[in-house]
């Protein structure tokens, strides 16, 4: 249990926040705009866009402007958009309010997937695919991302940690895409539809607006996983280099009495460079499937020809252990006392 001294820290940081919040770029403040690639995976040359109900949608690219009433698809043709009877010449198609601000609009992959989003649509060819882009507040962003990410169930405190975790990595991490600052995939952050503001992920972003953890005066893109095997990561430990937070091994007494236990059996030649790296399990994963090595946290032994894994917990292990953070908010603990155990040395501050 955290002191009486501890806990007085805590508050003193957030009441002292302003201190550092004038050391953060202005390009990093929460209500900046963040441009998330949306429905790539399915990678489908077409989409169907129309405006949430009630809600305006007007799209245009150069000269041509039109006012969504009904299902609009885009078509990939080319290096150029299809849509509504005209043919868009490697532009790029803006949806948004027509005043230049967000809307609520429908994204739909014909036959696949329908998302909601509120924010600013943006369309175009790029590289023979259709990049689907929104572009939203980060608010908006850290409410969808906790309502994806977060186990089911999970205690408002542990939902208010997963949102400061959230939006530091919003703040800190833009850029990590080529065409758009983030993906909507867990190489990113999972996102889906944004819950409504009365939900418990709506809540949990709402209550800790503007709150990110910094590490030295920095706000650093902080990590998590599903389940960390009883013991969360360093970068050092698996082999990842250090730049401005390292990670710091802490244990997690939930994942120790109810560990995630899997195995795997793979081939030898794949296990040829099998080894306790994120670089080693991402490479295995990204050949054989996540299932093969779902954590870092395994012992190998070779048998009848191939070799059988056998470890504990779910995803990289670095930062916040979201099934421990659960266990640690239903025994009382507050998302301060939370997020100090799971990143150690940070402090929790409030951005412009």
């Amino acid at each position: 249990m955290i002191t009486e001294v501890r806990l007085f820290a805590n508050v003193l940081v957030l009441l002292l926040a302003s201190s550092l919040v004038a050391q953060v770029p202005a390009s990093r403040r929460t209500d900046a705009e963040i441009a998330i690639g949306v429905l790539g995976l399915f990678r489908s040359p077409e989409v169907v866009v129309r405006p949430q109900t009630e809600n305006v949608l007007v799209c245009s690219a150069e000269d041509e402007r039109l006012v969504v009433t009904a299902p609009l698809a885009v078509k990939l043709n080319g290096r150029n958009l299809d849509f509504g009877g005209r043919t868009i010449d490697k532009a790029t198609l803006h949806c948004d309010d027509g005043q230049g601000n967000v809307s609520a609009f429908i994204v739909s992959v014909p036959g696949r997937i329908s998302r909601h989003y509120i924010g600013k649509l943006e369309l175009r060819a790029a590289s023979g695919q259709l990049i689907i882009v929104v572009h939203m507040d980060v608010e908006t962003a850290v409410a969808s991302i906790v309502a994806a990410e977060s186990p089911a169930g999970a205690p408002m405190e542990a939902l208010k940690a997963q949102a400061v975790a959230t939006r530091s990595f919003l703040v800190a991490g833009k850029g990590r895409h080529r065409d758009f600052d983030f993906c909507d995939t867990t190489h990113c952050q999972f996102l889906r539809a944004p819950p409504p503001a009365q939900s418990t992920s709506g809540q949990a972003a709402a209550a800790t607006t503007g709150l990110v953890l910094a590490y030295k005066e920095r706000v650093l893109p902080a990590l998590y996983s599903s389940s960390c095997g009883g013991r969360s990561h360093s970068l050092r430990e698996l082999g990842l280099p250090v730049r401005d937070y390292p990670y710091f091994a802490v244990p997690c007494s939930y994942c120790q009495r109810h560990p995630e236990r899997w195995a795997s059996r793979i081939q030898e030649a794949d296990g040829a460079d099998l080894a306790p790296t994120e670089h080693s399990r991402l490479q295995l994963a990204r050949k054989l499937g996540w299932k093969a090595v779902p954590s870092n946290s395994y012992s190998s032994r070779h048998e009848n020809g191939s070799i059988v894994l056998e470890g504990l917990g779910v995803g990289h292990g670095l930062g916040l252990c979201q099934r421990g953070a659960a266990d640690m908010a239903r025994n009382g603990a507050s998302f301060l006392e939370i997020l100090e155990h799971y990143y150690p040395n940070t402090a929790v501050v409030r951005l412009l």
